[in-house]
């Protein structure tokens, strides 16, 4: 049998671009005011900036241990959540969002590359499928833009114009 996985590699682009049952990435960000990038809503409590540096790691490393059999992954969970920092910069927030973007962009990438039979064993993983760390980038992010949310919102940074393009 012949498997055209093509609609399959679609869907997975949508889950990863929030593009079905959650929010994007760029619309969990879009109107954060600055001031309160850094700024946790309560004890225990991540900030956005954190949340999103989180992802960035996490997305990294699922992507680079997919792709690269030398990868080492960070010590769990210490090196998964930034330091924590009392001032940010702007330096630090495009670093962090730039590379986030680019490295879901290689993800996707790899979704809709031919040569990747997305249903195949990662020859060095554990018996962890290409289609599995699909999952778990979209999984994982899907969660932590829900955290984001719900974070700008107990900030007061989320305004009714965002609930529709949800």
């Amino acid at each position: 049998m012949v498997l055209n996985d093509n609609i399959l590699r679609e869907h997975l682009k949508d889950l990863l671009r929030g593009e079905q049952a959650h929010a994007k990435v760029e619309r969990a960000l879009f109107g954060l005011k600055p001031e309160i990038r850094n700024v946790r809503p309560g004890t225990g409590l991540h900030s956005v900036w954190e949340l999103i540096e989180h992802m960035r790691i996490a997305q990294e490393d699922i992507l680079r241990y997919t792709l690269d059999a030398s990868w080492i992954s960070p010590d769990w969970p210490e090196e998964y959540w930034p330091s924590n920092i009392n001032t940010l910069t702007e330096e630090m927030w495009v670093t962090t969002t730039s590379s986030f973007f680019a490295d879901l962009d290689k993800v996707v990438n790899l979704v809709h590359d031919p040569d990747i039979d997305l249903f195949a064993k990662i020859p060095h993983g554990n018996d962890h499928t290409y289609l599995r760390q699909v999952f778990l980038v979209a999984d994982h992010n899907a969660y932590h833009v829900g955290q984001i949310i719900r974070t700008r919102k107990s900030l007061g940074n989320w305004a009714k114009e965002n609930e529709s393009t949800i």
